[in-house]
């Protein structure tokens, strides 16, 4: 590896032969060298880790450059057939302003309407509205009053409407905007007085209002053929706790908990119910569930190219190739590959990983530690063994349509959650974090389903829920 120009493995190599040359050296100096020696190899390879060869993130990578797609067939611009997002005409405009020629500028002679042309302007009028409900009392020969009754919802002097509060956790919950510059908003541009802990309030009131939605959407997730999981830390308060994502093409379930593992999961409940296909990223907990497993192969394409980046072992970059070649094939195919093309695949895979045993041999068992446990592999080596563990999850999209190449899905569903903490740093208690993932959870479902943020929480304040939720 080089690191500035620098040939790291070169220069090591170069210290170690030094080393084993120098017969006279103390026994002290020896073991103080090798040890300076094996922290440098490790720093060094910590510094060539990045997103394209480990599980790093892309936001990590210093100096990152973005990488220029392929050059396609097509011309740059849009494409024959596409359905375009121009500017319309609309048949009635909600204003019109009649331009009326100043007759004075022209040539003497007698003129006659000869109609219009016309020029439409797309704008938008941010304002307060505020109604006043007077409801008309009548009092009988006796003096007793009779009260119209408010509408469903106005029980207070004064109050919020519906779509104020939708508008305030559209923006807090979706937008991920600061409370303090939701206020600020809401003062400056409409004149309105709005509190934090209004803010605040209007998301709790929607964390309420989606307790039924969120029994639905688990027991659809239990319920469908396949699933992509995910978890990832979340800051709380300083303390590391973890959000778990679980969806699908249609429905999406977050939850926040103190745990990673099984814990966890099972207090989510969907898990231990499923029985479907489970995509993940082979954290080992998701394998105690009685269902059937599909790996992410993004993750292996990056592991494999840091085994090759690293350690210049041929058979990463075969493995690599062939996962890249076989997904092609897949796609060309329509998502399914015949039986026998599939097998003619399976062999090249496990002939690969074959002769990967002589590059990347297993420990020497002589050098065992102690008569329990297992001897410590090397990252490539536990990456060969695990290929070759799971060959049919890791090559289980070659066979089944609805199983994807990867787990790119559940990492999009769950990528939202690191952008608010980037905005807010935290959460500041556990009730906070789960405001924000079952709100996200319903507005992520929503999306899916074809409606939009804004129109699902104006529907969920008026006390309802989307016809695909009912």
């Amino acid at each position: 590896m080089k690191i500035n120009g620098i040939d790291v493995d070169a220069t090591l190599k170069k210290v170690e032969t030094v080393l084993s040359e120098e017969k006279g050296l103390p026994p002290a100096i020896r073991s103080m060298v090798e040890l300076l020696v094996l922290l440098i190899t490790l720093l060094a390879k910590s510094l060539n880790l990045n997103s394209s060869n480990s599980s790093k993130p892309p936001s990590s990578d210093p100096n990152r450059k973005k990488v220029r797609k392929a050059k396609g067939d097509k011309k740059a611009g849009g494409q024959k057939g596409r359905v375009g997002i121009t500017l319309q005409k609309v048949d009635e405009p909600d204003k019109i302003e009649v331009v009326k020629l100043d007759r004075r500028k022209l040539p003497p002679g007698k003129y006659k309407e000869a109609g219009y042309e016309s020029r439409q302007v797309f704008d938008i009028d941010i304002s307060r509205i505020v109604t006043e409900y007077q409801a008309e009392i009548l009092e009988d020969s006796k003096g007793k009053q009779f009260v119209a009754p408010f509408p469903k919802g106005v029980t207070k002097a004064v109050q919020y409407g519906t779509s104020l509060k939708a508008h305030s956790v559209y923006m807090s919950q979706f937008q991920l905007i600061p409370y303090k510059r939701i206020q600020g908003y809401f003062r400056e541009q409409l004149g309105i007085p709005v509190s934090e802990g209004s803010i605040y309030n209007f998301n709790q009131e929607a964390y309420g209002l989606l307790a039924t939605f969120e029994e639905k959407v688990k027991t659809k997730l239990a319920g469908s053929d396949l699933l992509h999981v995910d978890e990832t830390g979340i800051n709380m308060n300083g303390d590391k706790r973890w959000l778990h994502c679980t969806s699908n093409s249609s429905w999406t379930y977050f939850f926040p908990h103190e745990k990673r593992g099984t814990d966890a999961m099972n207090a989510v409940g969907i898990l231990p119910k499923f029985r479907g296909i489970l995509c993940h990223d082979h954290w080992k907990p998701y394998y105690k569930y009685d269902c059937t497993h599909a790996l992410c192969n993004a993750h292996h394409l990056r592991e494999l190219e840091g085994v090759w980046e690293e350690d210049k072992q041929q058979w990463a970059k075969d493995a690599k190739s062939l996962l890249e070649e076989i997904n092609r094939a897949v796609n060309d195919a329509g998502g399914l590959l015949e039986a026998g093309e599939s097998e003619k695949y399976r062999q090249r895979y496990r002939a690969i990983l074959k002769n990967a045993e002589t590059e990347c041999p297993p420990p020497d068992e002589t050098k065992r530690k102690g008569k329990r446990g297992r001897v410590k592999r090397t990252k490539a080596r536990n990456l060969l063994e695990r290929l070759i563990e799971y060959e049919d999850d890791a090559l289980r999209f070659m066979d089944n349509k609805i199983i994807p190449f990867t787990n790119n899905l559940g990492e999009n569903d769950i990528r939202m959650t690191k952008v608010q903490q980037k905005i807010s740093g935290c959460f500041r208690s556990m009730e906070g974090a789960k405001i924000f993932c079952r709100i996200r959870s319903y507005l992520s479902t929503c999306r899916k389903q074809e409606v939009s943020s804004s129109q699902a929480l104006e529907i969920l304040f008026r006390g309802e829920l989307p016809d695909f939720a009912c």
